[in-house]
């Protein structure tokens, strides 16, 4: 699997674009905004893309999932079901921060722990980890030994759990119960910042660190 890192928004955003090396098929995870700067990323790096994946409903990371689903005719996939909320206020998401307007959308399929995603040949492994949302859900390819994890985790830091229904000690045990486990090795993109590995974040984090 081959991925690029577009940024996205005011937020500086990490909006994915993975793709399968055989066939070119891929997935968009995160489309929070700047649709057209999406797009050309897609082009230049010739894949077709085949779904988009959501992993959580905050406008950052979903505020152009609506307007790229319609104008491509692609499925959304993702986040869990308890994000609901998050993804129906999307156009009050969009008043208050000053964003440019943004519209809801229900997923073709809300993800639960356990199942998985498909593009092309890759096959990703879904975690339900709230704690900065009640359903946000990572993606983590086994056969890559990578994981896109939203604003679950960070270089050094951890997703705020300040916002309604955020719970910082739900989020620290996704991060320990379901994170650690895949192992030291794998390397994370998060929502924001440069990436780093569960690894160098279990020995110096000082939040969830060991």
């Amino acid at each position: 699997m081959k991925y690029q890192i577009i940024p996205v928004t005011p937020f500086a955003q990490n909006c994915s674009l993975l793709w399968c090396e055989k066939s070119m098929r891929g997935a968009v995870v995160d489309p929070g905004g700047d649709a057209a700067r999406i797009l050309r990323a897609v082009e230049a790096q010739g894949v077709k893309l085949e779904k988009i994946l959501v992993t959580h409903g905050h406008i950052d990371h979903a505020g152009a999932v609506a307007d790229l689903a319609e104008r491509l005719s692609l499925p959304i996939e993702g986040p869990q079901r308890e994000d609901q909320f998050w993804i129906d206020g999307m156009p009050g998401q969009s008043r208050m921060f000053g964003l440019a307007d943004a519209r809801a959308f229900t997923p073709d399929r809300w993800l639960e722990q356990g199942d998985t995603v498909r593009f092309g040949e890759v096959e990703m492994d879904v975690l339900h980890c709230p704690g900065h949302t009640p359903g946000h859900v990572v993606f983590f390819s086994q056969a890559d030994r990578l994981a896109i994890v939203g604003d679950v985790l960070f270089q050094g830091s951890i997703g705020r759990t300040d916002f309604p229904k955020g719970d910082y000690d739900t989020l620290i045990s996704s991060i320990r119960e379901r994170l650690w486990p895949l192992g030291d090795d794998v390397a994370f993109l998060p929502g924001h910042g440069p990436m780093s590995t569960f690894g160098a974040e279990r020995r110096s984090n000082p939040f969830c660190g060991d």
